[in-house]
């Protein structure tokens, strides 16, 4: 499983005109699926979500989870992370997850996140999504497990 987190102040993401998930400071996750992950990936998945610490402490520091801040967690699906684009011109998917695998993974995902934290907004798997964003800091990381 893949997570591309961005530190945000806020961020939404609309499916057409409607928006389906907002949140304030916290987290944007784009997150791919990739064949085998299993439940031991979205665990780990969930838990370096929750923990890693990329928010400023009382030093400036980033010492501090989501968790720690109560911040928001904006999952977003997003099977392109999982391309395989090591040659040619053209991105290839065989290294993301069939569709009903990755969305099964994704909505997993989304169960634990929100039985584990209070603000929990999401996008549409499948759906073309516009996502927008204010990156804070700019502050962007590749969580990768499996």
């Amino acid at each position: 499983m893949i997570a591309l987190i961005q530190r945000v102040s806020e961020a939404h993401v609309a499916v057409g005109p409607d928006v389906v998930g907002r949140i304030g400071a916290g987290l944007l996750a784009l997150v791919a699926v990739q064949p085998g992950d299993g439940e031991p990936q979205v665990e780990r998945m969930i838990e370096r979500l929750l923990g890693y610490r990329v928010f400023a402490d009382a030093q400036g520091r980033m010492n501090r989870s989501l968790r720690d801040v109560g911040g928001g967690l904006l999952l977003v699906p997003q099977f392109t992370l999982a391309a395989d684009t090591r040659s040619g011109l053209r991105p290839s998917f065989s290294t993301a997850a069939p569709p009903e695998a990755g969305q099964a993974g994704f909505e997993r995902l989304v169960h634990l996140a929100r039985d584990r934290h209070p603000d929990v907004q999401t996008g549409r798997f499948g759906a073309h999504m516009q996502v927008a964003l204010v990156n804070d800091g700019p502050v962007t990381f590749w969580l990768e497990t499996g």
